[in-house]
């Protein structure tokens, strides 16, 4: 079950966005708060990145060569991601392929903008 994260109902103006115009509210805090701890330790953001980068998706058997960490600890670390509700995931056969979930990325995005300037 992945968790859904908040998106701003209107994205605010160059002046003002919605972290700099108003303090998040407590539930607002507690929606994004496991996405960007999620992304607080270096090998789940290096994995996002890769993920993200890849355009549409990747296997996991191409994640896994990248690190100098076992199979199981990447594999905890996209769960990780995955329960956070940045990454889809789904398995074929012996594989997992990854996707990173552009609407969860924008989201966060959004909330750590600052006012342009």
């Amino acid at each position: 079950m992945s968790k859904q994260l908040l998106v701003p109902t209107a994205v605010g103006s160059p002046e003002c966005d919605p972290l700099t115009c108003a303090p998040l509210s407590g539930p607002d805090a507690e929606a994004l708060a496991p996405a960007f701890k999620a992304l607080g330790d270096p090998v789940r953001l290096r994995l996002l990145s890769m993920i993200a980068a890849a355009g549409d998706e990747m296997c996991v058997c191409d994640l896994t060569g990248s690190f100098a960490v076992s199979g199981p600890t990447i594999s905890h670390h996209l769960k990780v991601l995955r329960e956070a509700g940045l990454v889809d995931s789904e398995r074929r056969g012996t594989w997992v392929y990854y996707r990173a979930r552009g609407d969860a990325l924008r989201a966060l995005a959004t909330h750590l903008a600052g006012p342009a300037g």
